[in-house]
């Protein structure tokens, strides 16, 4: 199949706006890093007219998949963590061409990770592991264990991805794997939910306790990048937060992040006069 793709990839590298070319093998039968497709050809763009475009090949036996990223979609989604299967692509996959070392320098930033990128990343992950937390108690007071249990797997996956970012690295598909070596106390604590035979109500209680001592001791740290942001102007009315390009990254986990961090005392809530004298207008300022 490579060498079928090889006119493919050898026209798109002669274009200018090309700015690398990478080959990802399946390492296995139906391996998901691929999409079950035996070959990836990723191609880097800087024109960001269209920023996916996707082809599927067939030489009748293989199958292979196009995937056009424009440059500025791909660092979303490495922002984001919304593509994790791209990082590795990107670590993993054969460099067939490298315009100016594109692909090389960006391996680079991804290993070495620049501070204000982390502190975007770390305030994503932890606003997402916030809701995840508060939702999957809620859940648990009621009484829905399997609902609670679902948020909170899904609350301890953004804390892992924290603690790989705090140690200066990228998550990859293979988290886990990488918690084990970094932080031993977060991977102990999913695998005694996962694993332990104790009833699911006593898993899930003794889980809340200890995710409440890890968000705590992180919550300066998560919402460092907000804070930065919002210490820019004066007030803040909900509205520009959701609009301001750095913070509506946030997107839906955004007004329950800034609930959260103004019942831990990061946030200040001011009340300001509106057209109707019962009612007030809600802004917000840093501490």
């Amino acid at each position: 199949m490579e060498q079928v793709l090889r006119p493919i990839y050898q026209e798109r590298a002669s274009f200018p706006e090309t700015l690398g070319v990478i080959l990802v093998e399946k390492r296995g039968k139906e391996d998901p890093i691929t999409d079950t497709f035996d070959v990836i050809l990723l191609i880097i763009t800087a024109d960001d007219e269209i920023p996916v475009f996707t082809k599927h090949y067939t030489d009748g036996n293989e199958k292979a998949a196009m995937h056009i990223i424009s440059e500025k979609q791909l660092r979303k989604w490495l922002v984001l963590g919304s593509k994790r299967k791209v990082v590795d692509w990107l670590y993993y996959g054969k460099v067939y061409f490298d315009r100016n070392e594109f692909v090389e320098k960006l391996r680079t930033e991804l290993q070495e990770y620049p501070f204000c990128g982390r502190d975007i990343k770390m305030g994503l992950e932890f606003s997402k592991l916030v809701r995840g937390y508060m939702e999957g108690k809620k859940f648990f007071e009621e009484g829905n264990y399997m609902d609670a249990y679902h948020h909170v797997v899904k609350s301890l996956h953004h804390l892992a991805r924290l603690a790989v970012i705090e140690n200066g690295l990228f998550p990859e598909v293979t988290v886990w794997s990488q918690v084990k070596k970094i932080d031993p106390a977060i991977y102990k604590l999913y695998e005694e939910l996962i694993m332990s035979e104790e009833p699911l109500e006593k898993r899930l209680e003794l889980l809340f306790l200890a995710s409440e001592f890890f968000i705590h001791n992180r919550t300066a740290d998560g919402a460092r990048h907000i804070r930065d942001v919002m210490a820019t102007q004066e007030l803040w009315t909900i509205q520009e937060l959701h609009e301001h390009e750095g913070i509506r990254m946030y997107s839906i986990d955004l007004e329950v992040f800034i609930e959260f961090l103004i019942d831990k005392g990061f946030i200040l809530v001011v009340q300001s006069d509106s057209k109707n004298e019962l009612i007030f207008h809600r802004d917000y300022k840093v501490v």
